[in-house]
């Protein structure tokens, strides 16, 4: 399947908001391991998986004495359809509390397992859920793709650290982009590509094996404020702008060369450049210095160029094809080389 369908996918899951899909254990533990020195003492809060079929709430329960956790909460919105999950069928909604074994066999048995009934739906947003939060001190879950822009500025609102899955696309979003600027907010280590969906949805990109049905997706990844090793190591650099200016076109809508590949960056250039959005996952602040994004720095080419010479469409930088025409590029970070080679 293409990462084009595969965007696609992700899109009608946002316009029909059926974006309950629930992640694998086998990915949660690929990237949890680079974060064990976190959560030594710490509350961990799941707030948007259901705790009786959650992996989240699976996966810090059954370690919860090997990382030193404080306390395991885990609640999630109340369930409308009565098809999402055979176990997931309650008309109330719950939370559950885990505080560690008890009876010495390391494994969190029911009896360990606080239930505990909500007054309202669960929704992350409602009061009794913030207030869980506000006990929190680290939130791990896989939040509503349609709500991921809310989502997230309520865990800045309440300066909470987390580990959450989400879109790549979604930092065309201006005010997340705007965290990943400011390094409030980075990419994780791993992408996700496939997720348990419930029988009631249906997407173009379905597979069923050993009868469970899943949905894949493109471009979908962890995000981050927990500090990592890989955002301190510096992507390897080899080719040089000064004698290879052909290979780096200057945009005609903006001051900066364009560099279509991170790998091709190069390590004496020291003004302004074009790189995929995919430079994310390399970034490094003490190597580059994030100044914008195509999404708002390219000048409108309606004032430079003549109508039926481009492609229209929103914020983009263009490159000159040579004939008269211009080509329109996709979204593009604009980056400086803050450890120059000469």
């Amino acid at each position: 399947m293409t990462e084009k369908a595969k965007n696609k996918n992700l899109q009608e899951a946002k316009t029909n908001k059926k974006d309950e899909f629930y992640t694998q254990l086998s990915d949660i533990e690929r990237e949890l391991k680079y974060y064990k020195k976190h959560f030594k003492d710490k509350v961990v809060y799941c707030n948007c998986d259901d705790p009786r079929v959650s992996n989240f709430f699976h996966f810090f329960s059954y370690n919860f004495e090997k990382l030193g956790l404080k306390k395991l909460i885990a609640t999630c919105y109340k369930n409308q359809d009565m098809d999402l999950f055979s176990q997931n069928n309650s008309e109330q909604a719950i939370y559950l509390e885990y505080t560690g074994d008890k009876n010495g066999n390391n494994v969190p048995d029911p009896n360990e397992i606080g239930i505990k009934k909500l007054k309202g739906d669960g929704d992350f947003r409602s009061k009794e859920c913030i207030e869980l939060l506000k006990q929190a001190d680290i939130v791990v879950t896989n939040p509503p793709f349609s709500l991921f822009r809310e989502y997230v500025a309520q865990l800045i609102e309440y300066d909470k650290n987390f580990l959450i899955i989400g879109s790549q696309n979604s930092i065309s979003y201006k005010e997340l982009f705007k965290l990943i600027q400011d390094d409030k907010i980075w990419f994780g280590y791993n992408t996700v590509k496939k997720f348990t969906m419930p029988d009631s949805y249906e997407h173009n990109s379905v597979k069923v094996e050993d009868g469970i049905k899943y949905a894949v997706f493109g471009n979908i990844c962890w995000y981050t404020n927990l500090d990592i090793a890989k955002r301190h190591e510096d992507l390897i650099l080899y080719k040089t702008y000064k004698g290879n200016e052909t290979d780096y076109p200057n945009y005609v809508n903006y001051n900066a060369i364009e560099v279509s590949k991170v790998k091709d960056i190069p390590i004496d250039y020291e003004g302004e450049m074009g790189v995929p959005i995919t430079f994310l996952d390399k970034y490094n602040p003490n190597q580059f210095e994030i100044i914008g994004s195509s999404m708002t720095l390219g000048t409108r080419m309606s004032e430079i160029a003549s109508k039926g010479t481009y492609m229209a469409g929103g914020p983009r930088f263009y490159l000159d094809s040579g004939d008269g025409t211009y080509q329109r590029l996709y979204d593009r970070i604009v980056i400086k080389n803050k450890k120059l080679q000469k």
